[in-house]
């Protein structure tokens, strides 16, 4: 039989240790030994076929029904709660220029005519804007 430590001492190494390799971290992501998004694009064949291998297993309701909401509420409270100001404050620049074409298309629609409250013509002017911002999701995936 192998020997190995007890699960608890393996987690409790993980939890103390890991932490301070924050400088291991960075020098990895500054460092990398291939280039991700070229592995990541290599990859895709297989990604598209783990994908659907594990859907067609029902593993992802499989793993969302093991974890339950508990899982998900705790760790989205004690870690989600406090890195979210940092995240969005680092996210505004990718956010803006992943917005600025929606808000483009938004600001060039011709809206329909108004009508008087509840006048089901004035879905219309819902459906210009679905149309124009789908056109520009569209025009994005080519």
């Amino acid at each position: 039989m192998a020997q190995i430590k007890s699960l608890d001492r393996i987690a409790a190494k993980y939890g103390s240790v890991t932490p301070q390799r924050s400088a291991e971290y960075q020098d990895g992501v500054n460092n990398p030994r291939r280039s991700w998004s070229s592995g990541a694009v290599a990859q895709e064949a297989a990604y598209k076929e783990g994908v659907t291998a594990a859907a067609n297993a029902g593993r992802f309701g499989k793993g969302v029904r093991a974890a339950g909401d508990s899982k998900w509420q705790k760790g989205a409270l004690e870690k989600g709660v406090q890195r979210w100001p940092a995240g969005v404050q680092l996210g505004q620049d990718a956010y803006q220029a992943g917005f600025a074409p929606y808000a483009s298309a938004i600001g060039s629609v011709t809206l329909s005519p108004r009508y008087k409250r509840r006048d089901p013509r004035n879905l219309q002017r819902v459906a210009d804007v679905a149309n124009a911002l789908g056109r520009v999701k569209e025009a994005g995936l080519k």
